[in-house]
């Protein structure tokens, strides 16, 4: 089912805004072919209905407070794209940054000044991922202690799956949760895809 789902987002495409010039358009499914040709590590991202909106998945990173954990976020790229920087906002509560609220990054629209139009999508979502490490406040950032981030990290997958976009747009890991929590995974069932083999087994 995955599978599928991947192959007809790939084949069709989500449709293009009405709003966004030709070069947004031309750029944003170029850099979608290439995610999912050489798809980063530990990062998963897929247009919506809305070529200008993209959710993406990020994994924790093994041997931090996030290991195992499994976030779900949005970004949002103006019409001016790659022109202009996009907006960043998780969903996933993670214990550093606040939910369903715009991140203040040298990546997103907060720094339109320190943007560079040859960063992408691949770019931005690892420099979150290093800035989730990272012990920087900044607009959107919060404080909490490592078990509660490692709490959240644990619980991050089966708070996703509640969510009806998520369930979507990343069926591999709604069926990683379903095989957890039904207490059937077997390795073969995540061959290729290491990550979601250790969220079946419940463990980093």
């Amino acid at each position: 089912a995955a599978a599928a789902a991947a192959a007809s987002r790939e084949t069709c495409g989500p449709p293009a805004s009405m709003t966004a010039n030709k070069a947004c358009i031309t750029r944003l499914q170029k850099e979608y072919k290439a995610l999912l040709k050489e798809p980063v590590p530990n990062i998963t991202a897929h247009p919506s209905n809305n070529l200008l909106e993209w959710h993406f998945v990020l994994e924790g990173a093994e041997g931090t407070d996030f290991a195992g954990g499994v976030y779900h976020g949005k970004l949002v790229f103006p019409p001016q794209y790659p022109f202009k920087p996009p907006s960043i906002s998780l969903f996933t509560p993670n214990g550093r940054f606040a939910v369903n609220t715009k991140l203040c990054l040298s990546m997103t629209d907060y720094h339109p000044e320190s943007w560079n139009p040859m960063w992408s999508v691949g770019t931005i979502l690892t420099g979150l991922l290093s800035f989730m490490v990272d012990s920087q406040v900044t607009t959107g950032s919060i404080t909490t202690s490592a078990a509660e981030k490692a709490a959240l990290a644990r619980a991050s997958l089966g708070y996703n799956v509640k969510n009806v976009t998520f369930r979507k747009l990343f069926p591999e890991w709604a069926e990683a949760h379903e095989a957890r929590v039904a207490g059937t995974a077997k390795p073969a069932a995540c061959s290729g895809d290491t990550s979601l083999a250790r969220v079946v087994k419940g463990g980093a």
